[in-house]
């Protein structure tokens, strides 16, 4: 049997800016967006080519906006993903070279972190 994580929340204050960050400066989709309630929004949003997605939104989780840390994709090329983030206003780190691959970070606007790895060619 597979046990698959395809679904991470993502503690935000602001919903739309949050949301906005995700899809046009990330580059994330916009999967689902839907008011269920005053107290329940349930945003969900995919990085490209991934089988998980972030979920955001109110009434979604009890931590606080901007706690989360250690969130990690894995890109085929550091430097070309670097580039489109740079491109689209985010601010990211420079490409940290480790014996586990080549690393770039970035924080969304409520100060969540995030970290791309290519990693390093297989034997």
């Amino acid at each position: 049997m597979d046990w698959k994580i395809e679904l991470v929340s993502v503690p935000v204050s602001d919903v739309d800016r949050a949301k906005a960050f995700y899809v046009d400066q990330a580059g994330f989709n916009a999967d689902h967006d839907h008011v269920v309630n005053d107290g329940l929004r349930f945003v969900q949003l995919t990085p490209p080519g991934s089988a998980c997605s972030i979920v955001l939104g109110v009434g979604i989780t009890e931590a606080a906006p901007g706690s989360s840390a250690g969130i990690q994709m894995v890109v085929d090329d550091a430097g070309v993903a670097r580039d489109q983030l740079v491109a689209h206003g985010v601010d990211v780190s420079e490409i940290q070279e480790l014996d586990w691959g080549r690393f770039v970070f970035f924080r969304d606007p409520d100060g969540n972190r995030w970290a791309l790895q290519e990693l390093p060619p297989r034997d």
